[in-house]
């Protein structure tokens, strides 16, 4: 798979929709498990736990936001196989 970087990373200290991506990178920085919540406005889309050391790729639509903290660092992709 080939990774298209479409983006600077960032992190979800805060909710963000990372740029509107549909595609999202997310790396867990820490040595911990990290809760990470999408959510569509106030509702909870879907929660999941992020490894420690784990990179996930989370489809989402654009409008969708995540957060979970400063250990994950985000950043809005694209890929093609």
């Amino acid at each position: 798979m080939k990774i298209k970087l479409m983006g600077s990373q960032t992190d979800l200290t805060s909710a963000t929709s990372v740029g509107n991506a549909s595609l999202v990178r997310v790396f867990n920085s820490t040595n911990a498990a990290i809760l990470m919540t999408q959510k569509d406005g106030s509702t909870v889309v879907g929660t999941m736990s992020v490894g420690a050391g784990a990179v996930e790729h989370v489809s989402k639509i654009p409008a969708q936001t995540l957060e979970g903290g400063a250990g994950l660092k985000v950043v809005s992709v694209a890929y093609s196989s």
